[in-house]
């Protein structure tokens, strides 16, 4: 069922972007049962096709995928002036300080490596920007 725009604010919206199956279940189900709408994308260009047609209030984005990566995600929506609302979480197992610096330096708001944060604490993360966000 599709919600309105108006309920689909007052249920933050959340587009999840990984290419990795298990993972997008299991952070589907924690973000569910805390009351977010979810949305999914298991490549770079789903992702896009989807920020092109509707505003996700947080993104959080994988960066190691086949084909466009989430590098390239994040210089898409730069150059399409996409997504200026949503806050841009990245979720990787990259953890080098270069990598974390790009994502910044390309428009994430933070940088969540997967291998130090449960799904729980991601949610928590996610929660605490949203937060952050309304003043």
């Amino acid at each position: 069922e599709l919600l309105s725009m108006n309920e689909k604010e007052n249920k933050k919206s959340i587009l999840l972007v990984d290419d990795d199956e298990f993972l997008l279940d299991m952070y589907s189900l924690k973000f569910r049962e805390e009351g977010f709408a979810i949305d999914i994308a298991s490549s770079g260009q789903q992702a896009l096709d989807k920020i092109r047609k509707g505003v996700f209030s947080v993104i959080l984005l994988d960066i190691v995928m086949p084909a466009l990566d989430g590098f390239e995600v994040l210089q898409q929506l730069k150059k399409e002036n996409l997504a200026l609302s949503s806050i841009i979480i990245i979720l990787s197992n990259l953890g080098q300080k270069e990598d974390i610096e790009r994502g910044m330096q390309l428009g994430a708001n933070d940088y969540v490596i997967k291998a130090h944060f449960t799904p729980r604490e991601v949610v928590e993360k996610v929660k605490y920007h949203l937060s952050q966000k309304k003043k």
